[in-house]
C-alpha cells in the first residue's frame, strides 16, 4: 500500500457469454446494480488535502562532521540536513486510534516481547508457553486492543488569502489509563479549538488538551469518563529489528479501527518534518501507516503498545515512523500525577557519535555525544551559559560516554536516556576529556518549550 496516496479502486463483474448455450440451456442475467459510493473518486471519502503536508527530507543514517552538530539540548540529535528533495516525512494527521490501558497500567507488567519470526511458529511467553502464528496474532491482538482505540476531531481555524476559514481535522489516540487519559500526536491536536473524541462504543465525548510534549511530537488529551477500555504499555527498548508489529487506527480519518500488521524494519530514525522538526529514536515499521493513523498505537505480537503511530516518509511505499512507548511513559506518569509535562534539560549542542564521525574526527571512541561536534554556529554555542552542563563544567569537545552509569551508544542515544529522568534530578554524567574519564554531578533543569 502507498503510503503517502490511497485511491478508490473499482471492481468490474461481467457475466459469461458463452456463444454455444442451447435452448435448454438456462441464462442467469442479474439486474445492473448501482455503483457503490466508495468507488467513485468524487464524494464525501475523498481525502483532504490537510492530511497529506509537507515535509522536510529523512535525514541521513550517517552522521556528517563536525557541521552537523546543531543540537540545543538534552532533546533531539539535529543534523544539518541539505536543500528539500523528493524523500521526506509526512505526519499521519489524518487519523489516529487510541488504546485504551487499564487503571493503573503504567504499572502493570508488560507481558513477554513478542518473537522475532511469529510466522515461525515460536513459543513465546513466559508465564505460560503460546506457540502462534503471525495471522492468530493479528486476530488476538486486533481483539483485545481495538476497544481501546478512539478516534479524535478538532475544529479550528486558519489564516488564508481569502481571509479566516474553519479547519478539520482528524486523528487517533490510545487511552492509556481507565479515567480518560489518551496518548495521542501533538501535531493532531495543535492548534485545535474544538476537539470531539469518539470511542469504540460509540460515545462521542468532549476533550481537552492536557499538555504539549516539548521533546516528541506526543501530546496528552483528557476526556470526562471511567471505567474505559485500555491497551497495556510495552517495553519499545525490547523490540528486535524484524519483529511482528500491528498498527490500529483511522486512516484517512474515515475507516476507524483499521488493523493492519508489519514488521520492525529499523530502529533509531532520525526525521525531519515539515516546520523542521526533528524527530530522533524512531521505530521504521512496513506496517500500514497512513494519514489519519496519527497517535494511534503500533503494538507487538503480545498487544502491548511499544511506540505511537506518528509520520510515514514521503514518495515511499512501507516506510512509517513511531515514537518508542518508553519515550513517552514519563508525560504520561506526569498527566496521570496531575503534574505539568515537562523533560529534563542539559543545554548543550551535541551530535551522536557514529563509526564513520569518529573516523573523520579522529575521536578516541566509537560511541558517546560528542559536545558541540566542530565549535559555535549560527545555533548558538555548544554549551548555553547559565545551564545545568555549563555548571557542571561540560565543555566543547567533551565526549558524554554514561548518564547513571548507562552507556551512551547506538541503542542509549543521550536523549532517549535522558528521557527516563525528570527535571530537579541528580544525575552522573561520565564525559571523556584529553583521554582521561571525568565523573561530574549535575541537577537536570526543565526543558524550554520550542527546542
Amino acid at each position: 500500500m502507498d503510503d503517502q496516496h490511497i485511491d478508490p479502486y473499482t471492481r468490474q463483474h461481467r457475466d459469461p457469454q458463452p456463444d454455444d448455450m442451447t435452448d435448454q440451456t438456462q441464462r442467469y442475467s442479474p439486474g445492473v446494480s448501482a455503483r457503490p459510493a466508495w468507488s467513485s473518486h468524487e464524494g464525501s471519502t475523498a481525502t483532504p488535502e490537510r492530511w497529506y503536508e509537507p515535509a522536510d527530507p529523512v535525514a541521513a543514517t550517517a552522521a556528517i562532521p563536525s557541521t552537523s552538530a546543531v543540537s540545543a539540548s538534552a532533546g533531539p540529535v539535529v543534523q544539518r540536513r541539505g536543500s528539500r528533495g523528493g524523500t521526506g516525512t509526512v505526519l499521519a494527521s489524518g487519523g489516529t486510534v487510541i488504546a485504551l490501558n487499564a487503571s493503573g497500567a503504567l504499572d502493570r507488567p508488560a507481558a513477554a516481547a513478542a518473537p522475532t519470526a511469529a510466522s515461525t511458529g515460536r513459543t513465546v511467553g513466559s508465564s505460560q508457553p503460546v506457540t502462534i502464528t503471525e495471522s492468530s496474532a493479528t486476530i488476538d491482538v486486533a481483539a483485545a486492543v481495538s476497544p481501546a482505540v478512539v478516534r479524535i476531531t478538532t475544529t479550528g481555524t486558519v489564516d488564508t488569502n481569502q481571509g479566516v476559514i474553519p479547519e478539520t481535522g482528524v486523528g487517533s489516540g490510545v487511552i492509556y489509563d481507565a479515567n480518560g487519559w489518551i496518548l495521542t500526536n501533538r501535531h493532531v491536536v495543535s492548534g485545535s479549538q474544538q476537539m470531539q473524541v469518539e470511542l469504540n462504543d460509540g460515545r462521542v465525548l468532549k476533550g481537552d488538551v492536557y499538555g504539549i510534549d516539548t521533546l516528541t511530537d506526543l501530546a496528552i488529551v483528557k476526556i470526562e469518563a471511567t471505567g474505559l477500555p485500555t491497551a497495556a504499555l510495552g517495553k519499545s527498548d525490547a523490540l528486535k529489528v524484524g519483529q511482528l508489529v500491528v498498527a490500529i487506527g483511522s486512516p484517512l480519518g474515515t475507516y476507524s479501527n483499521s488493523v493492519a500488521s508489519g514488521i520492525v524494519s529499523a530502529k533509531g530514525r532520525t526525521i525531519t518534518t515539515d516546520g523542521n522538526q526533528t524527530l530522533n529514536n524512531l521505530i521504521q515499521t512496513d506496517a500500514a501507516i497512513n494519514p489519519g493513523n496519527s497517535g494511534g498505537p503500533l503494538l507487538d505480537a503480545d498487544g502491548n503498545v511499544v511506540g505511537i503511530n506518528t509520520a510515514i516518509a514521503a514518495n515511499s511505499s512501507g516506510i512509517g515512523f513511531a515514537i518508542p512507548i518508553d519515550i513517552a511513559r514519563p508525560i504520561m506518569e506526569q498527566a496521570v500525577a496531575g503534574e505539568k509535562l515537562s523533560r529534563p534539560y542539559l543545554g548543550i549542542r551535541y551530535v551522536t557519535i557514529t563509526r564513520q564521525l569518529a573516523d573523520a574526527q579522529k575521536l578516541p571512541v566509537k560511541d558517546g555525544a560528542l559536545v558541540g561536534g566542530g565549535g559555535p554556529d549560527a545555533n548558538g554555542p555548544a554549551v548555553e551559559p547559565g545551564t545545568p552542563a555549563a555548571k557542571a563544567g561540560i565543555k566543547d569537545g567533551d565526549i558524554i560516554v554514561k548518564i547513571d552509569g548507562q552507556a551512551i551508544d547506538g541503542q542509549h542515544p543521550l536523549d532517549a536516556t535522558l528521557s527516563q529522568s525528570s527535571p530537579g534530578d541528580l544525575v552522573k554524567v561520565d564525559v571523556l576529556r584529553d583521554g582521561k574519564t571525568i565523573a561530574l554531578e549535575l541537577t537536570l533543569g526543565t526543558r524550554p518549550s520550542g527546542l
